[in-house]
């Protein structure tokens, strides 16, 4: 069966990537359900990648409909060792413009009840996410937007919020008043979880407009949104290809060993059902 090492996500306006060749669908299922679709294995820059669109095939699911396990599982067993993830995002921020990219450096969680750990069931493991984005692939994915010829902004903070609404002008003045950068609503579980199974996962985000927060926020159309997602995702592609050229590099960060000392459960009283489950993340952990 072939793999790929490296995974890519699609977000709003980003379904597929012209540059792929070799193509190859793969259904992928897992104990936690089925992914948002079909994964495509496929050679881009002589690199064999992994891509999913994030949302299902014409857009079909909801921030709060994905089902974030699956999908990360699923890259982890097409041997997938980094994620690039692309994202439309509003901006908080007046130098952060609509068509800007953002690589951002951390995370705020507004979602409220969703899954995100792959733990449980009789094992209990604490990764450590207070860098929650690879330090390595993270400058990557930014020099790429610099050679594609985007406005790309380095660090920066991404508010996830549970959607499908936009916030509301009290929630957005809020953010920007903690000194939050750009919102979004679906990064964060994936990051969460691709830390669990030792992924190094970064985010490219991808701005279609300003917040509610704007004075001029009253005036974007749906047009304009839809023209800046078609030019966000042809620039997206070429900042992918870009990364996706300079991977892999030796993984010495530290997604690479999240899992080291981060299971707690005594090895001897973990569930055998739950050990045969999780084996593609922890099976070098516990044998």
């Amino acid at each position: 069966m072939s793999t790929a090492s490296i995974g890519i996500i699609g977000g709003s306006g980003l379904y597929d990537m012209a540059e792929l060749s070799d193509r190859e669908e793969r259904v992928v299922h897992t104990p936690f359900g089925d992914p948002s679709g079909p994964f495509v294995l496929a050679t881009l820059r002589g690199r064999r990648v992994a891509f999913l669109a994030r949302h299902g095939e014409g857009h079909r699911l909801l921030p709060s409909e994905l089902n974030f396990r699956a999908n990360i599982f699923g890259f982890k067993t097409l041997g997938v060792e980094w994620i690039i993830s692309a994202s439309a995002v509003g901006s908080l921020r007046d130098d952060f413009r609509p068509r800007d990219l953002v690589v951002p450096s951390q995370f705020f969680d507004r979602t409220r009840g969703r899954v995100s750990t792959f733990f449980g069931d009789g094992l209990v493991a604490h990764v450590g996410f207070a860098h929650p984005f690879c330090a390595l692939l993270s400058p990557i994915v930014v020099e790429a937007g610099r050679q594609a010829g985007a406005t790309v902004h380095q660090g920066g903070t991404y508010v996830c919020m549970e959607g499908p609404q936009f916030s509301t002008l009290a929630e957005s003045n809020a953010y920007r008043a903690a000194g939050f950068d750009i919102v979004g609503m679906t990064n964060l579980q994936e990051a969460k979880l691709a830390r669990e199974a030792e992924i190094c996962y970064a985010t490219l985000a991808l701005v279609t407009d300003y917040d509610c927060w704007h004075p001029d926020h009253d005036s974007v159309t749906v047009e304009l949104i839809v023209a800046n997602l078609t030019a966000n995702a042809k620039t997206a592609q070429a900042v992918i290809a870009a990364a996706v050229e300079q991977l892999p590099i030796t993984r010495s960060c530290e997604c690479a060993r999240a899992l080291a000392q981060a299971i707690i459960t005594r090895a001897g009283a973990v569930p055998v059902a739950t050990k045969h489950r999780l084996a593609p993340i922890v099976g070098k952990y516990l044998p």
